[in-house]
């Protein structure tokens, strides 16, 4: 007969319902859940900031690199300019 009883009431145990949930575990899930997103979201803010100032500074220097080139160009054609002058004011 004892097995009996055992058996009913393991089977009693896994039959009834579990516990519900406490309000004490809410409010840990709950402060988990911020003290999560007050570690995160500056994180992930500040990494954003920092792709978007290194995309500035790309493209900026990728601006400086044209204009350095476009500035080294003129340079060339003024000093040839330059050579022509002294060049045809010596002929005449």
């Amino acid at each position: 007969m004892s097995e009996k009883t055992e058996l009913l009431d393991e089977i009693e145990s896994v039959l009834t319902p579990k516990k519900a949930l406490n309000a004490r575990y809410f409010m840990y899930v709950l402060l988990s859940l911020i003290f999560i997103c007050v570690v995160l979201f500056p994180k992930i803010y500040i990494q954003q900031q920092i792709y978007f100032k290194s995309r500035d500074i790309a493209k900026l220097k990728g601006e400086y690199d044209t204009l350095k080139e476009e500035n080294r160009l003129i340079s060339a054609s003024v000093e040839s300019i330059r050579f022509k002058n002294q060049i045809l004011d010596t002929i005449f």
